[in-house]
This record gives structure tokens, C-alpha cells and sequence, in this order.
């Protein structure tokens, strides 16, 4: 990828020093990560996934709504993470003030080398009480995000169990005994104010922000762009398709994070072309300065 906005994009980049990447479900779809409005698979394709993801439901049924985010947990650990990813991680080595904010649920970030970004939806691998909000363990057959491989090492899935196909009972909480529910933020639910509270204040301070593979209509996530906008921030966006953010970007690139990231990695530091000679190459440690 190659022309002048990809330029003005990557000298943005590199004139940065608090840059916030700010991501969404398209980064993910990249990996086979399916988004919430893809068709559900096998049992699943019965079921609307808008009405499982709200807390009535699971008081309703515990057992389909945990089984099915058991399925979607066993997927994302098949899946690896995209050259955007890794990019992701190239741009915290090179600014390591930078701040990943995300809206996705799996752990593709910290598996891709981004140890702790701020989750705003929750995560599939933080489960905890229904009642109380004590933390669960994960279920024995998956690991934490990261346990499995060092920043920046992509974990091979094979030898890992089948995905679950149908409902399952949820564990009790160790504390109460309630059945614990997902880590994930329902339709319904505020966003966890921690994790609110940081995205906002890094979109306050930044003097770069990256949005990638987000639709900008998902509130009160979509506001956080904006944020760093109004504060005078540039925007730039990566997408393959317009969205509402569209007006206020300083750069709209068009194309996959997939290789629209990598490009403006390159484009922001030319010596990157040392570090991913080819798709198998070593990525920079996301630890290094």
C-alpha cells in the first residue's frame, strides 16, 4: 500500500509520542474472530446472538448463554493474531507511551504482543459471579491470555478440545455458590467504569489516534475518537469501508488492518522493513524501547 495519505499517515505516526490505537471487531474478523452479526454455526445458527448477550438471558436460560460463549471462547483460541496485530505491537515498541484501547473480547492483543490494553466490552477470558463479581478461574481447557506463549509469540491451537456445541452448565461461584457468568459487557450494561474512565483520559492526552476496524456505532465506545478530537488530536482510521468517523479523520486509509498496519508501520519508520522481512519473520519484542 502505497500514496500520499499513507504518507501523511505515517509521518503522524512518527511524530507521536502518546499515540492511543483504538480497535475494533474488524481487527479481529481478520484472525476468523466471527463478529456478533456473522452467521452462528451448527446449534448456534438457532439462536440470535443480540438476545443472548443480554443479562435477562442468562437469568433465563444460564446454561445456553455460558455454552455458547464457551463455543465463541474455544474459537478465539484457535485463532491467531493478524499482521495488524503485530503491528500494533511494533508501534508500542517504537512509543512506549503508546495505549491500546479495544472493543473486542478476546485475546488476540495480548497474544499479538500487547500485554494489558484497556478492555472496554470485558473479556472472554475474565469470568466471574453472577451475584457477587468475584473472579473465576477460566475453565481448566484454555489458558490466560498470554500464559500460553511470550509477547509476540503466536500460540499454535492444536491438540486443544473440540469447542463446546450445545448448552453447559455454568461453575458455581467459589464464594456464593451463583453461577458465574461470562467477563463480557451485555447489551444493557454500563461499561466498566475503570476502563471507561482510562480510555477517556488516554484520548484526552494523546496527540495521535489510531482507530482500526471499527463501524464508530457501537456508544459510548464510539465516542472515544471523538474525544481525541475535539482536544485537537489527529485521527487517522484504517477501514475497508466508510464509517461515521469519516468527517473528523485527519487520514482515512482504506483497506484490512491486516496490511494497511504493516504499510503504515513501514511508512512511520523505514528501518521496520528489517524487523518483517517475511510473514514468518520475528516481530520487534513490544517490551523493547
Amino acid at each position: 500500500m502505497t500514496g500520499p495519505e499513507l504518507a501523511e499517515a505515517g509521518r503522524l505516526l512518527a511524530a507521536a509520542r502518546r499515540p492511543v490505537v483504538f480497535t475494533g471487531a474488524g481487527m479481529s474478523a481478520e484472525s476468523g474472530v466471527p463478529t456478533f452479526r456473522d452467521a452462528q454455526t451448527g446449534l448456534w445458527q438457532r439462536y440470535d446472538p443480540l438476545e443472548l448477550a443480554t443479562p435477562a438471558a442468562f437469568r433465563a436460560d444460564p446454561a445456553l448463554v455460558w455454552g455458547w460463549y464457551e463455543a465463541r471462547r474455544h474459537g478465539v483460541r484457535r485463532a491467531l493474531p493478524n499482521p495488524g496485530h503485530r503491528a500494533v505491537a511494533a508501534i508500542r515498541a517504537r512509543c512506549p507511551e503508546t495505549v491500546v484501547i479495544t472493543q473486542n473480547v478476546d485475546d488476540l492483543h495480548e497474544r499479538g504482543g500487547v500485554p494489558a490494553p484497556v478492555r472496554l466490552h470485558g473479556s472472554l477470558f475474565a469470568p466471574r459471579c453472577s451475584a457477587c463479581a468475584r473472579p473465576a478461574p477460566i475453565p481448566e481447557d484454555a489458558a490466560a491470555p498470554g500464559d500460553d506463549a511470550p509477547p509476540g509469540d503466536a500460540a499454535a491451537p492444536d491438540g486443544m478440545p473440540e469447542p463446546h456445541a450445545g448448552p453447559l452448565t455454568p461453575p458455581a461461584c467459589a464464594g456464593c455458590g451463583a453461577p458465574v457468568r461470562p467477563g463480557v459487557v451485555w447489551f444493557g450494561e454500563a461499561l466498566p467504569s475503570a476502563a471507561l474512565d482510562a480510555a477517556v483520559e488516554a484520548a484526552s492526552g494523546c496527540d495521535l489516534l489510531l482507530t482500526v476496524g471499527t463501524s464508530a456505532l457501537v456508544h459510548p465506545a464510539a465516542e472515544i475518537p471523538l474525544v481525541a478530537a475535539r482536544l485537537g488530536a489527529p485521527v487517522v482510521q484504517v477501514n475497508p469501508v466508510p464509517t461515521p468517523l469519516d468527517a473528523i479523520c485527519a487520514v482515512n486509509l482504506r483497506g484490512p488492518a491486516g496490511e494497511v498496519l504493516p504499510a503504515l508501520v513501514r511508512a512511520a519508520w523505514p528501518d521496520a522493513d528489517a524487523a518483517w522481512p517475511d510473514a514468518d519473520a520475528a516481530w520487534p519484542d513490544a517490551d523493547a524501547g
